[in-house]
Parts: structure tokens; sequence; C-alpha cells
């Protein structure tokens, strides 16, 4: 792996000449990376091959999550009472106003769904700016989510600026807004109490955008070990002959 290393960093860090080009292809042919013999695939498919893989990932993942109840149904992904308000949602339950809180869940769900629609852009940007040694660390990488952790790596924070105005407009269409200030202030009328402050937009997008990059991580892992969700020659050719 160090070798795989190293021949990728001086492939990136010197210029490309022709002489240099022989002897980085006689490097990876000694390495055992990229040679071209019928049962390995080139730089150039390694390539091809995860962002055809993260493609597929993001459309299928995008796809279950942004539809009716693809969050709120869905325990894996699922949005929950904020952590940090827990001692709320126990102290409303407790004075019978447990549907309002099971609203209010419902809505953060909904408001997720609704936003899922507006990452693929950001997603396929991130993937037309992968190198090629981004594409060949992910192919060799050991772990099954390696493409997703790279996308998640390159994309988060332009996903939380895109998705919170979203966020907190689909809030609002959807009620989780009311439900949740109608909660707080029943809340802070128990006697005693310490009152909970929580950026409920910036919650609910990150638990949203976490819950896209599990649905492209399931995906990623079925296309690297099932021979059935390998569905073209390409992922085959280089998901087959990866060393998984």
């Amino acid at each position: 792996m160090k070798m795989k290393l190293l021949l990728l960093i001086a492939f990136v860090t010197t210029g490309y000449s022709n002489s240099q080009a022989q002897f980085f292809k006689k490097l990876e042919n000694a390495a055992g990376i990229n040679a071209p013999s019928s049962g390995s695939f080139t730089q150039d498919e390694a390539g091809q091959a995860i962002k055809e893989a993260l493609t597929k990932g993001i459309t299928h993942g995008v796809d279950l999550g942004s539809v009716t109840d693809g969050y709120f149904k869905n325990p894996t992904i699922k949005i929950p009472f904020p952590p940090q308000a827990q001692q709320v949602e126990s102290a409303v339950r407790n004075i019978g106003l447990g549907s309002q809180v099971d609203q209010a869940v419902e809505s953060f769900n909904h408001a997720a769904e609704n936003a899922a629609k507006s990452a693929t852009p950001i997603f396929i940007n991130a993937i037309k700016q992968m190198t090629i040694s981004d594409a060949i660390n992910i192919v060799n990488n050991q772990q099954k989510d390696a493409a997703t952790q790279f996308l998640k790596r390159t994309t988060t924070e332009q996903l939380v600026a895109a998705f919170k105005p979203i966020i907190k407009d689909a809030l609002d269409k959807v009620n989780a807004t009311k439900y949740w200030s109608d909660i707080m202030t029943q809340y802070n009328r128990i006697p005693f109490v310490s009152k909970v402050e929580t950026d409920l937009p910036d919650y609910v997008t990150r638990k949203a955008i976490d819950g896209l990059f599990y649905m492209i991580a399931q995906e990623e892992a079925k296309i690297r070990k099932d021979p059935m969700a390998q569905t073209t020659d390409l992922l085959k050719k280089v998901f087959g002959n990866a060393k998984m």
C-alpha cells in the first residue's frame, strides 16, 4: 500500500514527460497496479468507474431519501428530536403533549425529504473535480465507503450552505417551526426548568445530510461487493479486479 501511495505522489508532483511516463509505467507494473493485462484496469477506467459508481449511488440514495416518508419511515436515517433537547421531549410528553412532539419529529423529516433533491448538483460537481489519484486510492481502499467519505470531505460545507435555507423554508412549510415553538413555549412554562436553545434549521440540515451520506454509502458497498450491483462492464472490470 505504501508503494502505491509513493507512486501516486510521484505522479502528481512531477512533470509528466514521455520519459517520466515510461518510467512511471514500469513502476506501476512492478507495484502490481494498473498493469494493462486482461485482468486489470487502467487509471482512466478507475476514474470513470468511481465516478460512475458515485453517480449511481447518489442518484439512488437521493431518490430514496427525497420521496414522501423517505426519511420519516426509514429508521436508519429518521431524524429524531434533537439530543440536546431530550429533557424537553420527556417533560412535554409527561404533561400530555406527546402528539405535538410526534408532529414536530414528522415535520423535521418531511423538511429533509423536501430538501434532499437539491444535493444532487453539488455531489455531481464534486465528482467532476475528482483527480486520477483520488480515484485510484478510492478503488484500492479497503474501506467499503471510501468514495462516500471522499464525497463527505469535499461537499459537506457546500451542502450545509445550500441546504440550510431550503430546510428553513421546508420547516416553515410543514409547520415544524410552529410545532417546535409551541413545544418550547410549553416547556418553558414548567417551573424551575433551564431553557434549552437549539438551532433547529442547522440541526435538521446536518441530520438530513448525514442521512444522504448513509444512503450513498449503502449503495457504494453494494457496488464494491455485489456483482449484481455492478451493472455495467466498466464497474465489473474495475471493482471485480480491485483488491477489496
